[in-house]
């Protein structure tokens, strides 16, 4: 899970301002450039908007998110261009700070994945305008295709030969006994729940709540946020503060990065996945809350709070309700917050109810997989057991928010398939040279002593010992999140973004898809040339749409116009994407988790979907 860190601006003392300064003499010229020489830092590269110097391992700027190389570049070759895509790296960045892990953390751990800093709408849009002209010039490469060759083989440095075994079929895989569930040692399953919403609708408030009642934050530690939040005015934020540790989020009072905190049911262990819920940080919602298995989307029923996020121009609530379900996850609790506000009305619950109601079956949710549950996090009503407000027991006699969860039907788990564990997080102790990697198994399991390979460095290493909130465990299987300490590996051949996953059955490493979309409510056509936000599992690259091959039939699927000029909102169309470095990735119908992608741009989301194959690329 990505974890938050803290960084100030690296100011070099030494600078000198008038080393920048255009002299007319040669010698002072070449004077002023070996003095910016000599304060070059080795190892680093230095961020064109912020200067921040980041290591240099990263393609993005840790502070403010701006991709290192953002263009691509375009060459001629005699009559016909051809796009060249920069292979100089496959890393999805990440500063990896020496803190605790963030997977397996006590129940207020804080998580942050700094390579999804998002880029401002303005920068983002200025990188689109500069390429367009070039993108929309140029020819795409001749490239081959195949169902039976789907993988890429890198050419970057330090990557190995990842197309190494990948002749073997996963179907030849037998997973061993002691892989498979054992019932009598899992009592509670694992249930990632994310809390998703509109800005200050109350979900850090919530989550708080919950881990107060269910005794994983003590008195005295509650005692202590209360103080901390009277002291800078904001009161109402300390069961918030529980999860929004970082100054920065409790000066501006919302979460940035997404939370993880643990508690159990009696039904489930759950992980509470608390996202942030302003626009601006959304790649952050992204790349944390695509491990849920279910969602509880919070409303604020207060007037005009509900109308902004339902509002179709920045409404989080809707893009939230979007994205959960392109997650994958068709159970979804609605959970209609701050009803003390407007007294417990039912008629004000209603209204919701109808509203958001439809807008969640054009997302495809099913009646029977949605939960309505009103209740005040602020004031403890219909959280942990049944209401005790006279106002709201005239009229509600449904469950509470706990028994909401607890009905929630248990996810399917793939114990049968070979490790794939998405990396969202690396932990390096430098006094023990310890590396973690962090996520959660989608297929698979592991043990002390199994072999992995780290994709895309292509390094095979065993592992040393797995931790499971915070606890060490002897077994992970499918569907727990946990912190895999390996034993030998260096640091900077583990990155977020990429993958754990058996030594005979390695992940596809590639850098030109094809993907079947659904476009969202977007106001401006998607091109060929458009060049787009790529998110998939826990990495962000950017892509250029090379080919929009043809309308698909939202009912039948079937092709219904060939290579449109453009997309234009809910359409569902297969397209062709280049990404400017390769990510990890497998197609859909082999493995959801490597198979789901988002495309944003000017901070929106503009579509979601699917891989349906991996071009091999022969530049």
């Amino acid at each position: 899970m990505p974890r938050k860190v803290n960084h100030g601006f690296d100011y070099d003392e030494d600078y000198d301002f008038y080393e920048d300064y255009d002299y007319d003499s040669g010698v002072q010229e070449n004077y002023a450039h070996e003095a910016k020489r000599d304060t070059k830092k080795p190892g680093v590269w230095r961020c064109p908007i912020c200067t921040f110097d980041n290591e240099e391992s990263m393609s993005a700027c840790d502070i403010c998110g701006v991709l290192r190389n953002p263009m691509v570049n375009v060459r001629s070759e005699g009559s016909k261009n051809t796009a060249n895509i920069n292979k100089s790296s496959s890393v999805v960045s990440s500063s990896v700070p020496e803190k605790e892990i963030a997977v397996g953390l006590p129940s207020n751990a804080k998580s942050f994945d700094s390579s999804s800093a998002l880029m401002s709408e303005s920068r983002l849009g200025s990188v689109g305008e500069d390429t367009y002209s070039l993108l929309n010039g140029g020819q795409p490469q001749n490239i081959s295709s195949s169902l039976n060759n789907m993988s890429l083989n890198l050419k970057s440095g330090s990557s190995k030969n990842v197309n190494a075994g990948r002749g073997i079929s996963n179907a030849q895989y037998k997973p061993e006994k002691w892989m498979l569930p054992n019932p009598s040692e899992d009592k509670l399953q694992q249930l990632n729940l994310a809390i998703v919403g509109h800005v200050d609708s109350g979900k850090s408030t919530l989550s708080g709540r919950l881990l107060q009642l269910s005794g994983r934050i003590s008195t005295k530690e509650m005692h202590k946020y209360e103080r901390e939040a009277k002291l800078q005015g904001k009161g109402s934020f300390a069961y918030a503060w529980a999860l929004d540790e970082s100054a920065e989020e409790r000066e501006r009072g919302i979460t940035m990065t997404v939370g993880v905190a643990y508690f159990d049911s009696k039904r489930y262990h759950v992980v509470l996945l608390d996202s942030p819920g302003h626009k601006d940080f959304v790649p952050n919602m992204i790349s944390g809350a695509t491990q849920a298995d279910a969602a509880i989307l919070v409303i604020d029923a207060s007037v005009g709070s509900f109308e902004a996020g339902m509002d179709t121009t920045g409404g989080q609530t809707r893009e939230h309700a979007q994205l959960i379900r392109s997650f994958g996850a068709d159970q979804v609790i609605v959970a209609i917050n701050k009803m003390d506000v407007v007294e417990y009305s039912k008629e004000r619950f209603d209204t919701i109810k109808l509203q958001v109601g439809t807008f969640l079956r054009g997302c495809s949710f099913k009646d029977s997989s949605v939960s309505w549950v009103p209740l005040s996090a602020i004031e403890n009503q219909n959280l942990m057991v049944a209401a005790s407000d006279a106002r709201l027991l005239s009229w509600y006699k449904g469950p509470s928010l706990l028994d909401a969860i607890d009905s929630l039907q248990p996810p399917a788990r793939d114990y049968l398939k070979p490790l794939v564990m998405p990396i969202c997080d690396v932990i390096k102790l430098q006094p023990q040279g310890q590396v973690f990697a962090c996520g959660k198994l989608e297929t698979g399991a592991l043990r002390s002593g199994s072999k992995v390979l780290v994709m895309p460095s292509g390094e095979i290493d065993t592992v040393r010992s797995l931790e499971r909130d915070s606890q060490p465990c002897a077994i992970a299987r499918a569907g727990d999140s946990v912190a895999v300490s390996l034993l030998g590996i260096h640091g900077s051949h583990v990155m977020p973004g990429g993958v754990l996953c058996h030594p005979d059955f390695p992940v596809s490493v590639a850098k030109r898809l094809e993907l079947k979309i659904l476009t969202f409510d977007i106001a401006t056509p998607i091109l060929v040339g458009s060049q787009l936000e790529f998110h998939i599992h826990h990495s962000k690259e950017v892509a250029r749409v090379v080919k929009i091959l043809s309308l698909l039939d939202s009912k039948t699927g079937k092709t219904s116009k060939k290579a449109p000029r453009c997309l234009l909102a809910k359409q569902t169309a297969l397209v062709e994407v280049a990404l400017q470095a390769a990510v990890c990735v497998q197609e859909f119908s082999t493995c959801k988790a490597l198979g789901r992608v988002f495309l944003r741009a000017s901070g929106r989301t503009v579509a979601a979907g699917v891989v349906t194959r991996i071009i091999e690329d022969l530049d």
